[in-house]
This record gives C-alpha cells, sequence and structure tokens, in this order.
C-alpha cells in the first residue's frame, strides 16, 4: 500500500505546484472537479484490491466513456465515477440512469470484442464525495450496479 499512498502524494504536489505555476486552467470547475474525483477513485480501488487496466476508454463507435476498467477477484469491472461537492440535490450514483447505463453497455461490449475471450464482467459505480473536506474525499461503492445484458430485446450475444 506504501508506493500506492507515495505516488498519490507525489500527483498531489505536482498538481498543487502546477496550480501554483501554470496558467489556469480553463475547463469549468465541475470538469475539474469529476477529473479530481477520478483520480481519487483510481486510488481507491487500488486500496480496495482492483487492479486498474484503462482510464477514460472512448469507443470510435457509440458515444459514452468508461471511467476505469480493471479486475476485482477475477471479473472484469467497468466502473463509472460520479463525484459530487454536495449530497443535498440528489445522490451521484443517481447520476447514472437508463440512458447512461446504455450508453455505458455499448462502450463495455465495444471494449469486449477486443479481448480473446470473455471474462465474466460487472458494472460498479463509485460515488465519491467531496463535502467534508475537498482533499479528504469519501467513497461509496456499488458493486454490480446494473447488468451488461440489454433490456431491450437484444438478442445478440458478444
Amino acid at each position: 500500500m506504501l508506493p500506492g499512498k507515495v505516488t498519490q502524494s507525489t500527483i498531489r504536489a505536482l498538481d498543487w505546484l502546477s496550480a501554483k505555476f501554470l496558467p489556469v486552467d480553463p475547463a469549468a470547475p465541475h470538469i475539474a472537479t469529476g477529473r479530481q474525483g477520478e483520480e481519487d477513485a483510481y486510488f481507491y480501488l487500488r486500496r480496495q484490491g482492483y487492479t486498474i487496466i484503462a482510464r477514460n476508454f472512448r469507443s470510435p463507435n457509440h458515444r459514452g466513456e468508461l471511467d476505469l476498467i480493471g479486475y476485482h477477484n477475477n471479473t472484469l469491472c467497468f466502473i463509472e465515477v460520479k463525484t459530487r461537492t454536495t449530497r443535498a440535490i440528489k445522490p451521484a450514483e443517481a447520476a447514472v440512469d437508463r440512458e447512461k447505463q446504455d450508453d455505458l453497455r455499448h462502450v463495455a461490449h465495444d471494449f469486449l470484442r477486443h479481448l480473446p475471450t470473455r471474462p465474466s464482467c460487472r458494472f460498479d459505480v463509485l460515488a465519491v464525495y467531496y463535502d467534508r473536506e475537498p482533499h479528504r474525499p469519501t467513497f461509496e461503492l456499488f458493486q454490480n450496479a446494473f447488468s451488461l445484458a440489454y433490456n431491450r430485446g437484444l438478442t445478440r450475444d458478444y
């Protein structure tokens, strides 16, 4: 675990230095918060025993992006990260609605087409909250949050 903590601390220090000495990033604040959430999610999942094999996977055939892809106990996990600075409106995981799930399924199937064999798969949703301390997020992990299978009559087996 120590090498992961050192790496995470180093990245935080580099982020601090870049914020201090480089020009301001023109991205909207919620984009920066989302990026920070995905970075913290990566290290959190590593501590939980995940082996991350891809980040921000996109398919040329479908819209959407798989935030993180990794193995956990021999299961390939497609992980959607949702980051929030407050819990006041609705839970972060509620943003993964049916339309978002369908988009993620399409991209996941495209990813699976490139593998020689199809492993056991699942979708996880990780909610990252920065509502208490800005640099100490809290996490809520929902394993097997929804199915890889389509519920709309898809009969093709990938």
